[in-house]
């Protein structure tokens, strides 16, 4: 009796279960290591169904790849996650691609199904590749992050896609002539950077998520090809997630996926019919003032941002927070969906800090929160606080919905400079009478609120 089957089932229960866990960070960490043994059972039984395999050329790539997995975990910043993840999304694609060309060089007689199953693998995990290293050029700062559009770009990307459709029958039809499937590549590698270049830094916690689908689509599709059921279901898995996590993410920004595939979100745009920008007056204070402002606050939510998770600044806001809860107030946090770079960064990092989860509320949860708030504190938000994402329809970001920050008795701002977020735009929230800035390095201004606190 072939068991295979049996203990592959037995895996893909265990990645739902996994799935299932990682929903809630309590058992989020549970859930990774349901996950993570349902993946060592898929692997094991694996390499024991096939025959005649280099058990020692196995070992060496094993050892190689936990190495540097294990360098990435120790030494890249909270800050980097993003760009790590769209790193291993690549690599994903990459790996898949790589097993179906595997598969189609060292075939003869090869049927018609198995052509189509290799030739999406190599498509979807190709650009998977290609998409990926663009998204980690543009987070990193290697590619610019406004959107890099030219004449006929969307004519050229048809074009390309056509020309791939026409190739892969022909393929279909003729396996053997080996030119078609080279053309595949490197198309695929080309439209992987025609549809990510185009798209801004506003975009990217969206096109994170949307290129994890991809891999895992192109996994699914080396799955039929080597009609390996651990690696079909697995993908599979991966592949809706990643379009569930997708959709969420653009209900987030109030976007269509066409739109942020297309639509070219993140240039600088006019605040004004005249093309110049509308004077914001702020009102800058210090931390002594900000101090006072907390001491008289019964209830503080806290809005972390980007510029939280650059300063690292999660565990002095839990030390403020803290202090300010031993004085009786109650203290909540607002999690934008699409706030840092990724999706759940903000989630991540305040679990990080032990920050207690029942004191993080989504947007829907928080909203109503704010018009009997005292003080709500920003700490490097932008765009998800910008009340002109409700009126100004000249606005990038108009139609997204954000925190109402701007309906608290007090808004406290903490930004390094007057920079803009990634939308390129204004925030009309800074020049609001119920607004102050506090300027400096988030954990820098939080430490030293706190010591103002203790003074008080």
């Amino acid at each position: 009796m072939d068991y295979t089957n049996i203990f592959y089932v037995l895996a893909s229960v265990l990645f739902i279960l996994g799935i299932k866990n990682l929903s809630h960070p309590k058992s989020a960490r549970n859930g990774n290591f349901m996950a993570f043994i349902g993946m060592m059972i898929a692997i094991a039984v694996t390499l024991i169904s096939y025959q005649s395999l280099d058990y020692k050329i196995i070992a060496i790539g094993i050892i190689i790849g936990s190495i540097i997995g294990s360098l990435f975990a120790l030494r890249v910043e909270m800050t980097q996650m993003p760009q790590m993840v769209a790193i291993f999304n690549g690599f994903g694609g990459a790996a898949s691609a790589l097993v179906a060309a595997a598969e189609f060089l060292k075939l003869g007689d090869i049927n018609s199904f198995t052509v189509i199953t290799i030739v999406l693998s190599v498509f979807i995990g190709t650009l998977t590749l290609t998409g990926s290293f663009i998204a980690f050029g543009k987070l990193q700062g290697f590619v610019s992050g406004q959107p890099i559009i030219f004449p006929g770009q969307q004519l050229i990307n048809a074009i390309l896609a056509t020309t791939l459709l026409i190739i892969g029958i022909y393929l279909v039809q003729t396996p053997t002539e080996i030119n078609y499937f080279y053309a595949i590549i490197l198309i695929s590698a080309t439209i992987g950077i025609t549809l990510t270049i185009p798209i801004g830094g506003a975009d990217m916690p969206v096109v994170i998520s949307l290129l994890n689908s991809y891999s895992g689509i192109a996994a699914a599709s080396t799955g039929f090809v080597l009609m390996n059921n651990a690696l079909i279901i697995s993908g599979a898995l991966v592949g809706a997630s990643g379009l569930i996590l997708t959709n969420i993410m653009c209900k987030g920004m109030n976007r269509s996926l066409t739109n942020v595939i297309f639509g070219a979100v993140g240039l600088e745009q006019e605040s004004s019919g005249d093309g110049t920008a509308k004077q914001i007056n702020i009102k800058s204070y210090s931390t002594e003032e900000a101090a006072m402002i907390f001491d008289a606050a019964e209830k503080v939510i806290v809005v972390p941002g980007y510029g939280l998770a650059v300063a690292q600044a999660q565990h002095a806001v839990r030390e403020v927070a803290e202090f300010l809860e031993n004085k009786g107030k109650k203290i909540l946090y607002a999690i934008h969906p699409v706030a840092g770079r990724m999706p759940g960064h903000m989630n991540v990092l305040l679990a990080e800090a032990n920050i207690p989860y029942e004191q993080l509320k989504d947007l829907d949860e928080i909203n109503s929160e704010f018009e009997d708030c005292d003080v709500a504190i920003v700490l490097g938000a932008n765009d998800v606080v910008n009340p002109a994402a409700r009126h100004d329809t000249s606005s990038p970001i108009y139609g997204m919905p954000i925190l109402d920050v701007d309906k608290s008795r007090t808004v406290i701002i903490n930004k390094r400079t007057m920079n803009t977020g990634f939308a390129g735009i204004q925030n009309e929230l800074f020049g609001f009478d119920n607004s102050i800035m506090v300027f400096g390095d988030a954990k820098d201004m939080l430490q030293q609120l706190l010591k103002d606190l203790k003074e008080l």
